[in-house]
C-alpha cells in the first residue's frame, strides 16, 4: 500500500490576472483554494478496515515466504472478518478509500503566457516531440489533484477466499500468486477541480457578503471573478452543466451594472453564485487507474 502523503498545496498562491488586484481580492482567492483543499481531505474518509484488510494480507504473504502456514491463514481471515464488516453494512460502496494524496498545481502565468504556450506545443507535436510537449503543457496545469488509493469490494474478498483455499489444499504457490495479484488490484481515482472556478465561486460569494458596506472592493471581486473565468475558459476547463463561460461572465457584467446604479442585488447574487457551484461541480472530473 502507498504511503499516506500529505497535501503539497503551497499556501503563497499568487494572483495570477494581468491587472493588479488588491491584497483583500488576493487573499478571497488564496483561501478559497485552501479551503477546498481541506474540504477534500475531510471529505474523503479512508476505511480503517479495508486498510486493516490490505495489512493483513500483506501479513499473508510474507508469513507463506516464510512457510508460516498457520500464521497465514489466520491473517487471510483476518482480512476476510475486516471486509465481511463493511459487506454486511447497508449500501457497501464498490470502492473502498485506503489511501489519499491531495496536490495542487498552480498556473503562474496570464492570457498571453497561455497562448504562447499553446502554440509551442502544436509547434512540437507537429514535429513528434511529444515528451517535450509534454512538458509545455504541463505548465498549462491550474487544479487540484485528488489521488485516492481503493480496495475494490466486489473482487478483494473473493480473492482471499481462494487464496485460503489453495493453502488448505497445500497450493502454497498458488496462494502467494492470487494474494499478489489481490494487492494489484488496487484501484487510483484521480479527481481534478480546476482551481480558477474555486476562485470565481468563492469571489463572487465574497462580493456578495460586502457589497451593501463597500462597493468598490466588490465590483473588484467580481472583475476578478470574471478574469478567472477567462483564465479557465483558455487553459481548456470544460463543464457538462448548461451554463457556458459566456452566460457566467455576462450574469457578472449584469451585476457590475446593477451595483453601479445602486439597485437591489440579491436575487441576482443568489442566481449567479448558484450557476458558479452547479458549473464547477460538472467541471470536476474523475478518472480511473
Amino acid at each position: 500500500m502507498k504511503k499516506i502523503l500529505s497535501s503539497t498545496l503551497a499556501l503563497s498562491l499568487l494572483a495570477t490576472s494581468a491587472f493588479a488586484i488588491d491584497a483583500k481580492t488576493k487573499a478571497v482567492s488564496n483561501n478559497a483554494v485552501i479551503k477546498a483543499e481541506q474540504k477534500a481531505q475531510q471529505s474523503t474518509q479512508l476505511v480503517k478496515e479495508a486498510i486493516n484488510a490490505i495489512r493483513y494480507t500483506q501479513d499473508a504473504l510474507i508469513y507463506l515466504n516464510a512457510n508460516k502456514i498457520d500464521k497465514a491463514k489466520e491473517a487471510i481471515k483476518k482480512a476476510i472478518a475486516e471486509l465481511s464488516d463493511v459487506l454486511n453494512r447497508p449500501n457497501p460502496p464498490y470502492l473502498l478509500p485506503v489511501d489519499i494524496n491531495i496536490e495542487a498545481y498552480q498556473f503562474v502565468g496570464d492570457l498571453n503566457t497561455i497562448k504562447k504556450a499553446v502554440r509551442e506545443a502544436k509547434i512540437l507535436i507537429e514535429k513528434n516531440r511529444l515528451p517535450q510537449a509534454r512538458i509545455v503543457l504541463n505548465t498549462l496545469r491550474d487544479e487540484i489533484v485528488i489521488k485516492t488509493i481503493n480496495l475494490p469490494l466486489a473482487t478483494y474478498p473473493a480473492a482471499l477466499n481462494l487464496a485460503l483455499k489453495y493453502i488448505n489444499e497445500g497450493k502454497i504457490k498458488e496462494a502467494k500468486e492470487v494474494l499478489a495479484m489481490a494487492l494489484s488490484t488496487l484501484v487510483e481515482v484521480d479527481t481534478i477541480i480546476p482551481i480558477p472556478l474555486i476562485k470565481a465561486e468563492q469571489l463572487v460569494i465574497a462580493a456578495s457578503k460586502i457589497v451593501k458596506k463597500d462597493k468598490k472592493e466588490a465590483l473588484r471581486y467580481l472583475e476578478e471573478a470574471k478574469y478567472q473565468l477567462t483564465l479557465a475558459e483558455a487553459l481548456g476547463y470544460t463543464s457538462k452543466s448548461d451554463t457556458t463561460y459566456k452566460m457566467l461572465k455576462q450574469a457578472i457584467e449584469k451585476l457590475e451594472k446593477e451595483i453601479k446604479a445602486n439597485h437591489k442585488t440579491t436575487s441576482l447574487f443568489e442566481e449567479l453564485i448558484k450557476k458558479l457551484k452547479e458549473f464547477k461541480e460538472k467541471a470536476i472530473t474523475h478518472t480511473s487507474k
